[in-house]
């Protein structure tokens, strides 16, 4: 059965050591080295579009044992800064999921959290990055938690914060990924009648051709992680659904 490494990262840069929240933070020298890592032992690191044909299409089970996807939540200003001069360096796609609302802005829910908020991607790096290659995908209009929302509040975050970085990106876009890892039925259907290709979780484990395609888990990679913890994470298989809010 075909088994593909989503990893899940957030803020890449330079940070003091965070006391909390730590799977929201990587240090660009370990960045650096996780990447060269991929390239030295032979990862194959693929786009999310040839992960879902690896995974449900006639083909599947041919994939290569070591397929990797690259995944960066809340689409922060850090990631052109930080990470995507490394990822163009070795050539490897990524798809970094958008805030739709707060596009050049700055994270007004960790805000809200008490927690410093960092600028986000504005519309030009966007478009720009896309020329070059990166994929994006939605992560809502505001980034609120989705359980509980009533129809109408879901719909203006799932269903609209597509069409909105389809206007502004002038394509499909086809990934959606759940703000703090948390979803329900309501939020699922939702997703799929806005007509998402595939969404993303916090649930971690490898992600299989068994997986609904709305409910892709994925590896979170955290501040603290050395290689010897990236090289456990790369090859974990067993599933954890998430059980506390994440802090994505």
């Amino acid at each position: 059965m075909t088994k593909i490494s989503i990893l899940m990262y957030h803020q890449i840069g330079v940070f003091r050591r965070p006391k909390t929240h730590r799977a929201t933070f990587c240090h660009i020298r370990r960045f650096k080295a996780q990447m060269a890592y991929l390239k030295v032992f032979g990862y194959q690191v693929i786009s999310l579009d040839e992960a879902l044909r690896a995974l449900y299409s006639e083909s599947q089970g041919k994939c290569r044992r070591h397929y990797v996807v690259l995944t960066f939540d809340d689409g922060y200003k850090n990631f052109s800064d930080y990470a995507y001069p490394v990822l163009r360096r070795y050539n490897y796609p990524a798809t970094v999921f958008l805030v739709s609302g707060l596009v050049g802005k700055r994270a007004k829910w960790l805000a809200d959290d008490g927690r410093f908020a960092p600028d986000l991607l504005d519309a030009d790096t966007i478009l720009a990055l896309q020329d070059s290659g990166i994929t994006f995908g939605s992560h809502t209009m505001t980034h609120p938690r989705l359980t509980g929302l009533d129809s109408s509040t879901l719909e203006r975050e799932i269903i609209e914060s597509k069409s909105s970085l389809e206007s502004l990106l002038g394509r499909e876009i086809s990934y959606f990924c759940y703000p703090s890892g948390l979803y329900d039925q309501a939020v699922v259907e939702k997703v799929r009648e806005a007509g998402y290709k595939a969404a993303l979780t916090c649930d971690r484990g490898a992600a299989t051709s068994r997986d609904d395609p709305l409910l892709l888990p994925r590896k979170a990679i955290s501040y603290g992680d050395s290689l010897i913890g990236y090289f456990w994470k790369l090859h974990m298989k067993n599933k954890k659904k998430l059980q506390s809010p994440a802090s994505a």
